[in-house]
Protein backbone atom coordinates (compact mmCIF):
# COMPACT_ATOMS: atom_id res chain seq x y z
CA UNK A 1 0.00 0.00 0.00
CA UNK A 2 1.48 3.54 -0.82
CA UNK A 3 -0.62 5.42 1.51
CA UNK A 4 -0.93 8.75 -0.94
CA UNK A 5 -3.28 10.12 1.65
CA UNK A 6 -0.89 10.54 4.43
CA UNK A 7 1.82 11.65 2.14
CA UNK A 8 -0.08 14.01 0.37
CA UNK A 9 -0.99 15.66 3.56
CA UNK A 10 3.07 16.34 4.42
CA UNK A 11 4.78 19.81 4.19
CA UNK A 12 3.63 23.53 3.93
CA UNK A 13 0.19 23.78 2.69
CA UNK A 14 0.87 26.34 0.32
CA UNK A 15 3.23 23.51 -1.77
CA UNK A 16 3.31 20.65 -3.36
CA UNK A 17 4.72 18.33 -0.91
CA UNK A 18 5.72 14.70 -1.85
CA UNK A 19 2.95 15.40 -5.07
CA UNK A 20 5.78 15.27 -7.64
CA UNK A 21 7.00 12.03 -6.56
CA UNK A 22 3.63 10.09 -6.16
CA UNK A 23 2.96 11.05 -9.88
CA UNK A 24 6.81 9.36 -10.63
CA UNK A 25 5.83 6.40 -8.55
CA UNK A 26 2.05 6.37 -10.49
CA UNK A 27 4.28 6.64 -13.87
CA UNK A 28 6.51 3.85 -13.02
CA UNK A 29 3.50 1.42 -11.47
CA UNK A 30 -0.08 2.27 -12.98
CA UNK A 31 -1.75 0.12 -10.28
CA UNK A 32 -1.31 2.88 -7.91
CA UNK A 33 -3.15 5.22 -9.99
CA UNK A 34 -7.09 4.19 -8.44
CA UNK A 35 -5.35 4.76 -5.03
CA UNK A 36 -4.31 8.33 -5.97
CA UNK A 37 -7.47 9.17 -7.49
CA UNK A 38 -9.38 8.17 -4.26
CA UNK A 39 -7.61 10.90 -2.47
CA UNK A 40 -10.29 13.28 -4.23
CA UNK A 41 -12.28 12.02 -1.53
CA UNK A 42 -10.25 12.78 1.47
CA UNK A 43 -11.30 15.19 4.50
CA UNK A 44 -8.00 16.94 3.94
CA UNK A 45 -8.50 19.94 1.21
CA UNK A 46 -4.43 20.37 1.37
CA UNK A 47 -4.77 16.60 -0.28
CA UNK A 48 -7.75 17.33 -3.01
CA UNK A 49 -5.31 19.81 -4.10
CA UNK A 50 -2.60 18.02 -4.32
CA UNK A 51 -4.35 15.13 -5.75
CA UNK A 52 -5.67 17.63 -8.69
CA UNK A 53 -1.84 19.02 -9.29
CA UNK A 54 -1.29 14.77 -9.45
CA UNK A 55 -3.91 14.57 -11.93
CA UNK A 56 -3.08 17.20 -14.53
CA UNK A 57 0.71 15.66 -14.40
CA UNK A 58 -0.52 12.26 -14.71
CA UNK A 59 -2.80 13.34 -17.85
CA UNK A 60 -0.17 15.31 -19.85
CA UNK A 61 2.84 12.29 -19.29
CA UNK A 62 0.19 9.29 -19.86
CA UNK A 63 -3.54 10.23 -20.26
CA UNK A 64 -4.25 6.85 -20.71
CA UNK A 65 -4.64 6.64 -16.87
CA UNK A 66 -7.68 9.16 -16.70
CA UNK A 67 -9.46 7.89 -19.19
CA UNK A 68 -11.19 5.03 -17.46
CA UNK A 69 -12.14 7.79 -14.63
CA UNK A 70 -13.64 10.45 -16.89
CA UNK A 71 -17.39 9.33 -15.94
CA UNK A 72 -15.72 9.49 -12.29
CA UNK A 73 -14.03 12.84 -13.22
CA UNK A 74 -17.73 14.22 -14.49
CA UNK A 75 -19.85 13.19 -11.41
CA UNK A 76 -17.99 12.48 -7.59
CA UNK A 77 -15.01 14.65 -8.51
CA UNK A 78 -17.23 17.53 -9.87
CA UNK A 79 -19.34 17.11 -6.82
CA UNK A 80 -16.48 18.72 -4.83
CA UNK A 81 -16.88 21.96 -3.41
CA UNK A 82 -13.12 23.04 -3.83
CA UNK A 83 -12.04 25.69 -6.31
CA UNK A 84 -8.49 23.88 -7.42
CA UNK A 85 -10.85 20.59 -8.10
CA UNK A 86 -13.35 22.77 -9.99
CA UNK A 87 -10.50 24.57 -12.15
CA UNK A 88 -8.24 21.27 -12.86
CA UNK A 89 -11.49 19.73 -13.92
CA UNK A 90 -11.62 22.58 -16.43
CA UNK A 91 -8.06 21.60 -17.46
CA UNK A 92 -8.80 17.83 -17.59
CA UNK A 93 -11.66 18.70 -19.93
CA UNK A 94 -9.71 20.55 -22.06
CA UNK A 95 -7.11 18.04 -22.40
CA UNK A 96 -9.75 14.55 -22.39
CA UNK A 97 -11.91 15.89 -25.09
CA UNK A 98 -10.99 13.75 -27.82
CA UNK A 99 -11.33 11.14 -25.43
CA UNK A 100 -15.25 11.51 -24.68
CA UNK A 101 -17.82 10.57 -25.93
CA UNK A 102 -20.86 12.92 -27.02
CA UNK A 103 -22.46 12.57 -23.39
CA UNK A 104 -19.04 13.61 -21.48
CA UNK A 105 -18.87 16.13 -23.76
CA UNK A 106 -22.55 17.93 -22.67
CA UNK A 107 -21.96 16.94 -19.00
CA UNK A 108 -18.71 18.80 -19.05
CA UNK A 109 -19.87 21.38 -20.67
CA UNK A 110 -22.74 21.57 -18.10
CA UNK A 111 -20.20 21.40 -15.17
CA UNK A 112 -18.26 24.51 -16.53
CA UNK A 113 -21.31 26.30 -17.58
CA UNK A 114 -22.05 26.19 -13.70
CA UNK A 115 -18.92 27.31 -12.91
CA UNK A 116 -18.46 29.91 -15.26
CA UNK A 117 -22.34 31.29 -13.82
CA UNK A 118 -21.49 30.77 -10.51
CA UNK A 119 -17.53 30.77 -9.17
CA UNK A 120 -16.25 33.54 -8.41
CA UNK A 121 -12.66 32.35 -8.06
CA UNK A 122 -10.27 33.84 -10.33
CA UNK A 123 -8.43 30.83 -11.36
CA UNK A 124 -11.58 28.92 -11.88
CA UNK A 125 -13.21 31.63 -13.88
CA UNK A 126 -10.43 31.76 -16.34
CA UNK A 127 -9.34 28.09 -16.67
CA UNK A 128 -13.25 27.69 -17.42
CA UNK A 129 -13.27 30.27 -20.20
CA UNK A 130 -10.09 28.82 -21.55
CA UNK A 131 -11.89 25.64 -21.81
CA UNK A 132 -15.18 26.68 -23.00
CA UNK A 133 -13.88 29.49 -25.54
CA UNK A 134 -11.74 26.43 -27.24
CA UNK A 135 -14.97 24.65 -27.23
CA UNK A 136 -17.10 27.64 -28.59
CA UNK A 137 -14.88 27.56 -31.45
CA UNK A 138 -16.54 24.95 -32.96
CA UNK A 139 -19.78 25.38 -31.32
CA UNK A 140 -21.90 28.08 -32.19
CA UNK A 141 -24.72 27.25 -29.65
CA UNK A 142 -22.07 27.67 -26.70
CA UNK A 143 -20.71 30.46 -28.25
CA UNK A 144 -24.15 32.44 -28.41
CA UNK A 145 -24.08 31.07 -24.39
CA UNK A 146 -20.78 31.71 -23.30
CA UNK A 147 -20.40 35.35 -24.27
CA UNK A 148 -22.63 37.64 -22.11
CA UNK A 149 -20.49 35.71 -19.47
CA UNK A 150 -17.17 37.14 -21.17
CA UNK A 151 -18.75 40.44 -21.62
CA UNK A 152 -19.53 40.82 -17.71
CA UNK A 153 -16.21 39.41 -16.67
CA UNK A 154 -14.53 42.16 -18.80
CA UNK A 155 -15.52 44.45 -15.82
CA UNK A 156 -14.23 42.29 -13.77
CA UNK A 157 -11.95 44.03 -11.20
CA UNK A 158 -9.37 41.93 -11.03
CA UNK A 159 -7.11 42.18 -14.26
CA UNK A 160 -6.54 38.68 -14.59
CA UNK A 161 -10.02 38.22 -15.03
CA UNK A 162 -11.30 40.91 -16.59
CA UNK A 163 -7.69 39.92 -19.15
CA UNK A 164 -8.45 36.46 -19.62
CA UNK A 165 -12.33 37.41 -20.35
CA UNK A 166 -10.97 40.32 -23.35
CA UNK A 167 -8.60 37.82 -24.86
CA UNK A 168 -11.30 35.01 -25.04
CA UNK A 169 -13.81 37.53 -26.19
CA UNK A 170 -11.61 38.35 -29.17
CA UNK A 171 -11.21 34.72 -29.99
CA UNK A 172 -14.78 34.34 -30.71
CA UNK A 173 -15.21 37.33 -32.13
Amino acid sequence: MQNFEERLKVGHPNSLGNTVEIVDEVLAENGCFDELFNCYFSHDEVVRLRTSNAMKRICKAKKLLLIPYINQFLIDVARIDQSSTQWTLSQLFGMLENDMNDEQIAQAKKIMKNNLANHNDWIVLSQTMDTLTKWATRDSELGDWIMPYLERLITDERKSVSGRAKKMLNKLQ
